[in-house]
């Protein structure tokens, strides 16, 4: 099972790509530590008017300390956001590809913005494990070290206060951070899945909202999510600004120790001025580049938590009813579409839905359906009879879980579901239409089809003239197509399956949401326009014109009845 621990160590970038970038953040902190050092020798060494050339060394060092920082700090954020946004790519596609085998049936039980969430919000905060995690901790506790060490060259008592007051910070800083902010680091990305779900609800269901008058209640369910989003990072930012505050007080402190520190060796002549310059100023800057310290422990806490919710979304495991991607045995297997042969035969086959338990009923059971190439079957049945769960089972959105299911006389568990796809494709009750135009819409079904095929299509769909009303194939169909009617979309969906070419279709219940006056139109436009040595099977609970179909199965409670 991939834990949170997994998935932490697939988000750091490999070594050969982080380490360039873990050194250039070292040294452009080591730069300014020592650009603060040698500015303070040189101002108060300037001060006792020496020779110049006991200068030109300190001169030469503040110069080249500013430089180098700067230049570390450039190629620190290219290299390390380099590796960060690279491995950010390769977790996201990882996460993309354990996300299609649940897709759509495995899915159905996980609310829309939590999978949002996971695969943007979550997936982003990974690149800050490298980025403000590993790379701040690592190099701000080597320079620190080095600041100490440099101190204690200076004057050893200054460089314990020094380390006394860096462990302080660390400790009190953390454990304020964690005390305070913890909780509302934890919330801020389920809260904003919640308004995401929110947000999304509204508007995906703002016709029916507008209808019943529930808009009002809907916008107050928003702005209460919003709300609760906005307390929660309200909490995440004071908590942090109050560790910086106590950073910032500790480093006021240190400086003040060395001064005490160094007043008796100042007092007797053992430290000069120059000296007694650095180790009073060099705390300030070593505290400047240990502030990151604690925020880097807040970046882990979210780093954290992220990686939880996604191991959490996105199981390892498929759930029981989900096809696997690969076959379980090592027999040999097709790697495209198998071929229809004779036909599909179902034999005594049962199914269930993800996430039911033992003790519900199976939504089919003991189902016989035999369909030739070339045959048109028509499955009827009433709401819940499982017309839609055959759907999914004929195209393996969903495993048997008992009976066989053969292909040309091969058995589909030996197959790929995706090669299965290839054979048996499914025009759903509601097509998903993409927001963009016509074409691409029809493209990623062929994605070599020129404009003249995409047009015929359409005109063997009925839409020809409706294409030309539209202006042409870069007419856009709008947001899940509301720009066109339920008809029209079905229309666009099987022109789609008509490019692909698939030896059998399913057709589940391409009549909803069509006015029953133009569902018998629509359905002789439908069926006529797939070949006729193309098999169909057509789901529906509205009776079908007579001639359309070569015979008529009846689904009852899960059973073929008849």
């Amino acid at each position: 099972m991939t834990t949170a621990t997994d998935i932490l160590r697939r988000a750091m970038p490999p070594l050969r790509r982080f380490w360039p970038g873990a050194a250039s953040g070292f040294l452009s902190e080591a730069s300014a530590v020592a650009l603060l050092a040698c500015s303070a020798w040189l101002i108060v060494r300037a001060s006792e008017q020496p020779a110049v050339m006991y200068l030109s060394a300190a001169v030469v060092g503040v110069r080249a300390f500013a430089l180098s920082r700067a230049a570390f700090r450039y190629t620190e954020r290219l290299a390390s956001h380099d590796a960060a946004l690279r491995q950010l790519a390769v977790t996201r596609s990882d996460l993309v590809r354990r996300l299609i085998p649940l897709a759509p049936d495995g899915l159905t039980r996980t609310r829309r913005g939590s999978v949002l969430g996971a695969l943007v919000d979550d997936v982003d905060e990974l690149q800050n494990l490298p980025l403000r995690v590993v790379l701040p901790l690592a190099s701000s506790t080597a320079v620190a070290l080095g600041g100490v060490i440099l101190v204690a060259f200076v004057s050893p008592p200054a460089a314990l206060t020094l380390v006394g007051c860096l462990a302080v910070a660390a400790l009190v800083a953390t454990a304020w951070g964690w005390a305070s902010g913890s909780r509302a680091e934890r919330e801020v990305a389920p809260l904003r899945a919640r308004l995401a779900d929110a947000v999304l609800d509204h508007f995906a269901s703002l016709d029916v909202l507008a209808a019943y008058g529930a808009e009002d209640a809907s916008a107050r369910r928003i702005s209460a999510a919003d709300a609760a989003l906005r307390r929660a990072v309200t909490r995440r930012a004071g908590a942090q600004a109050g560790t910086a505050a106590l950073v910032s007080l500790l480093a006021a402190a240190a400086s003040l120790l060395a001064v005490l520190a160094c007043a008796p060796a100042v007092g007797d002549g053992s430290l000069t001025g120059p000296a007694f310059a650095v180790a009073v100023l060099v705390p300030m800057a070593v505290f400047e580049v240990f502030a990151t310290v604690p925020a880097a422990a807040a970046s882990w806490r979210q780093v954290r938590a992220a990686a939880e919710r996604i191991a959490a979304a996105v199981p390892d495991e498929l759930p029981a009813g989900i096809p696997a991607d690969s076959p379980p045995s090592p027999s040999p297997t097709t790697a495209a579409a198998p071929p229809l042969g004779d036909g599909i035969v179902l034999r005594r086959v049962a199914a269930r839905w993800p996430a039911s338990s033992d003790d519900t009923p199976e939504a089919l059971r003991d189902v016989d359906l035999t369909v030739a190439p070339g045959e048109r079957v028509l499955v009827e049945g009433s709401s819940g009879a499982g017309k839609t769960t055959l759907a999914h089972v004929l195209v393996r959105f969903l495993d048997l879980s008992a009976g066989t299911y053969t292909i040309g006389g091969t058995d589909v568990v030996m197959l790929d579901p995706d090669d299965v796809r290839r054979t048996v494709g499914l025009c759903e009750q509601h097509p998903m239409l993409f927001d963009e135009d016509i074409r691409q819409n029809l493209l990623f079904a062929r994605d070599t089809a020129s404009d003249a095929e995409l047009e015929a299509v359409l005109a063997r769909v009925g839409l020809g003239p409706w294409l030309r009303e539209r202006g042409g194939l870069s007419a856009r169909v709008g947001e899940r197509g509301a720009l066109v009617s339920g008809g029209q979309a079905q229309r666009i969906a099987l022109a789609r399956a008509l490019l692909h070419g698939f030896p059998l279709l399913v057709l589940d219940e391409p009549t909803a949401g069509v006015d029953p006056e133009a569902s018998d139109a629509l359905l002789r436009d439908l069926l006529s326009a797939v070949d006729a040595d193309r098999a169909v099977i057509l789901i529906s609970h509205v009776a079908v014109p007579p001639g359309l179909v070569d015979r008529t199965v009846h689904l009852v409670d899960g059973r073929i009845s008849g």
